[in-house]
C-alpha cells in the first residue's frame, strides 16, 4: 500500500511532485484539532501541505486529492468541531483518538482545558459524531509516590463515570521514558514529583501493568453490567495482555474505517486489497485476499505500533500543549520559538 506520487502546481505555481496518501493521521506530533484547526481546513482548500521531516530536515509535499480518510489525534477537540463538515462536504471519513487524562494534580498537562471540559466537550463530539468515532485514551500511564495504581484507576473511574455511553473503546499505554532522552530531560525538570528524583521510576513495572490492567478490566464488567460495553486495548506495549481480554490496538485501524465508512465501497475496497477498483476494465476480477494487519501495517511506525499505512502531517516542537511527558517536544521554549515563526511567516510548523 504505496501511496502513489502525483504532480502539483504550488501556490507560487511552481510544479512539483508530492506524495498522495489515501489515509492522513493528524497528528501524533502535534495537537491539529486544538490549534491548528483552521490551518488544516485551508490547507484541504488549497489541496496540499509541505510536510518536514523531523530526522533529516527536509521538505516533502504531500498532495491532499486522494484522502479518504483522516485521523485526528487531540486532546482538545473544540476548535475543530464546528469545521468538521468541511470533511464531510468533502467525503472525507474521520474519527478521533481523544487523549483525556487526569494529572491535573501533577500539572503534568499544564496548558490543556480544564478536566471537566475535556469530559464535556468528550460528551458533546461523540452526540455530534457518534460513540464509535470516539476513542478514549488514557496515555500515558504512569505511577509516582503521590499517584498509586489504585489513584490511576480512581481517576479513570471517576472520569468513566462521565463518559458512560459516550465511548465504545478505551485504549491505554504506559509512559516509556527509557526511550527518550528528551522525555527524561523535561520530567527532571519536575524531579519532587518522583522518588529520589529518578523519572525513569514513574515507567510501571510488569506487576504494576498487570494490576492496572485487572482494575480496568473490573471496571469493563462492571461497566457492561450496567449496559455500557467498553472494550479494552493497549497502544504499542510489548506486554501481552490478552488473557485479560485486552487487545494490541491499532490506532489508525482498517477495521473501524470500514464499518465507519461501510457505504463508501470504493474505500472499503481500498482498505481490503489495498488498492482501488479499476472500474474503467469491465474484465478485470476481484483479489480474493484481503490484506491481513500485518501486511496493512505502517513500516514507518514501532515495531509494536499496530497502525496501518498513513501519512502523519504533524510536526515536533509545534504542540503547545507542553505536556511533561511528551516525546514530541524538546522544550517549551523551542515551541514558543516554531509557533512565533508560524504565525509571523507561514512556516515553522507543518508547514504552508
Amino acid at each position: 500500500m504505496v501511496s502513489k506520487k502525483v504532480l502539483i502546481t504550488t501556490d507560487s505555481g511552481e510544479k512539483v511532485e508530492a506524495v498522495a496518501p489515501v489515509v492522513l493521521s493528524a497528528s501524533r506530533a502535534t495537537d491539529i484539532p486544538a490549534f491548528y484547526a483552521k490551518w488544516l481546513v485551508e490547507r484541504f482548500r488549497r489541496g496540499y501541505i509541505v510536510w518536514v521531516n523531523p530526522f533529516n530536515q527536509k521538505p516533502m509535499y504531500v498532495s491532499l486529492s486522494e484522502v479518504r480518510a483522516v485521523v485526528f489525534w487531540t486532546k482538545n477537540p473544540r476548535p475543530l468541531m464546528p469545521l468538521l463538515h468541511e470533511f464531510d462536504n468533502r467525503g472525507i471519513h474521520y474519527y478521533f483518538q481523544y487523549t483525556l487524562n487526569d494529572y491535573e494534580q501533577e500539572r503534568l498537562e499544564p496548558a490543556v482545558p480544564p478536566l471537566e471540559r475535556r469530559i464535556a466537550t468528550f460528551c458533546e463530539l461523540s452526540q455530534q459524531i457518534g460513540p464509535e468515532r470516539v476513542i478514549w485514551r488514557y496515555d500515558p500511564i504512569m505511577v509516582l509516590p503521590s499517584l498509586t495504581v489504585a489513584d490511576t484507576l480512581e481517576r479513570i473511574e471517576r472520569i468513566g463515570e462521565r463518559l458512560r455511553g459516550a465511548t465504545e473503546k478505551m485504549v491505554y499505554s504506559f509512559v516509556d521514558i527509557k526511550t527518550y532522552r528528551k522525555v527524561q530531560n523535561n520530567l527532571a525538570k519536575d524531579a519532587a514529583l518522583f522518588s529520589g528524583g529518578d523519572v525513569v521510576s514513574a515507567e510501571p513495572s510488569e506487576m504494576q501493568m498487570i494490576q492496572i490492567t485487572e482494575g480496568l478490566c473490573r471496571l469493563r464488567d462492571t461497566w457492561a453490567g450496567q449496559g455500557w460495553e467498553l472494550s479494552l486495548a493497549t497502544c504499542s506495549e510489548a506486554i501481552d495482555l490478552s488473557q485479560f481480554g485486552v487487545e494490541h490496538n491499532r490506532c489508525i485501524d482498517a477495521e473501524l474505517l470500514k464499518r465507519i465508512a461501510s457505504h463508501d465501497t470504493d474505500f472499503v475496497y481500498y482498505l481490503n486489497y489495498g488498492e482501488f477498483p479499476n472500474h474503467e476494465d469491465l474484465f478485470s476480477s476481484e483479489p480474493t485476499v484481503v490484506l491481513t494487519p500485518q501486511q496493512l501495517k505502517d513500516k514507518g511506525q514501532r515495531k509494536t505500533c499496530g497502525c496501518m499505512v498513513s501519512k502523519d502531517i504533524g510536526m515536533y516542537n509545534t504542540c503547545p500543549h507542553f505536556c511533561v511527558y511528551c516525546y514530541a517536544n524538546t522544550s517549551p521554549s523551542l515551541v514558543k520559538k516554531n509557533i512565533k515563526k508560524h504565525q509571523e511567516t507561514g512556516e515553522g510548523l507543518v508547514q504552508c
